[in-house]
């Protein structure tokens, strides 16, 4: 061979080298992710100590939308909790609508309760009534009202319970990236409706962006119009990118709830592609469609129950006028082989790690 080609070649074969090193490493590393969150959870990490149980607490939970699992999964976990420390509960249905949700504040001012749980909207989206539950000294706590975990206190939240949105966001795209053998074609769904939405969406898109993998689409369409446009959208989707698009990523269940009749009626068998993932939040019917492998293979979910539990404690020591507890709770990556344990075969993220007993314990409940 000419010594010029040899050289080509020789560099051809180093680059060849250098880039097969490269994906492999990528692949190690997302596969790292994604084992470390489909792991049982199996020990309280969360906080061992605290005020005791303030007496004839009212609270009110403002649900952004009941038919939303994972805002109806928080909630069913707050009354077990109020249930446990002694406190009574009212449940305001906000029905998937701004308006729902601003006519849902004014009654919860009007029941004067000892505080208010802002369950699965943004804290920003009711603002003049975040003022007038601050101004009357309500405390407030909430679940999925802001990007961040922790206090938010330009609105007045004392605590915003979630996992962290960020190491969601990255284990659902390192499990697509890993799946799709290190080329996943990826369509994105989110809601511009709610920040951490938003966060969680650009999160994904930059991850599996950075693993080289191709983001066909990022889609805006709200949560709450799912049922009506979910089927016709999936339609449109797989018309235009056909077999380029591999696995779909979604900030919540409930986006695939509605596309598993268009897959079907497209000749495609449930356990094909596109791969549906929703990064949150673990719904009942995710893991059903999960465990039949029916238009989903994954979802990156929450301990709904366990963070209603929460939400009561970081009341209580927002009552006492105490700091926020500092906890962050897990999440797990729910897959066909692991479905069945922490919770599973309640169709739920509920990690057997004590945590009833141990907020009861710190309430002396």
């Amino acid at each position: 061979m000419h010594r010029r080609g040899l050289l080509c070649a020789t560099a051809l074969t180093a680059v060849a080298f250098m880039t097969g090193v490269a994906l492999a490493d990528a692949m190690s590393d997302a596969q790292a992710v994604v084992d470390k969150y489909a792991s049982p959870v199996k020990t309280w990490d969360g906080p061992t100590t605290g005020p005791k149980a303030a007496a004839g607490k009212t609270l009110v939970v403002l649900a952004g939308d009941l038919k939303n699992g994972g805002i109806l999964g928080v909630t069913t976990g707050v009354q077990e909790a109020a249930a446990a420390i002694g406190w009574d509960v009212k449940v305001l249905d906000g029905a998937g609508s701004i308006n729902g949700r601003t006519a849902a504040f004014g009654q919860a001012m009007a029941l004067n309760p000892s505080g208010i749980i802002i369950n699965g909207f943004d804290a920003v989206e009711q603002g003049p009534a975040m003022e007038q539950a601050k101004a009357a000294g309500i405390p407030m706590v909430s679940w999925h009202a802001a990007p961040a975990v922790g206090p938010v206190a330009d609105v007045g939240v004392f605590a915003n319970v979630t996992t962290d949105p960020e190491q969601v966001a990255k284990a659902a795209a390192d499990w697509a990236y890993v799946n799709a053998g290190g080329k996943p074609g990826v369509i994105i769904f989110t809601d511009s409706t709610y920040q951490i939405a938003i966060a969680k969406a650009d999160w994904m898109k930059e991850e599996i962006e950075k693993l080289g993998g191709t983001v066909l689409e990022y889609v805006d369409t709200p949560i709450a119009e799912t049922s009506q446009r979910m089927p016709q959208l999936t339609t449109s989707l797989l018309q235009k990118y056909g077999a380029a698009w591999t696995h779909s990523l979604a900030i919540n269940d409930l986006y695939f709830d509605f596309m598993g009749p268009s897959l079907s009626a497209a000749g495609i068998p449930g356990d094909g592609a596109p791969v549906n993932v929703a990064a949150g939040d673990g719904s009942e019917s995710a893991y059903q469609r999960i465990r039949s492998k029916q238009y989903q293979q994954v979802t990156v979910a929450e301990p709904l129950n366990l963070q209603g539990w929460q939400l009561v404690d970081e009341l209580n020591r927002a009552f006492a006028g105490e700091a926020w507890s500092g906890y962050v709770s897990p999440l797990h990556v729910v897959t066909s082989a692991n479905v069945e344990f922490d919770g599973g075969p309640k169709n739920t993220f509920d990690p057997d790690n004590g945590y009833r007993d141990a907020y009861k314990a710190i309430w002396g409940k």
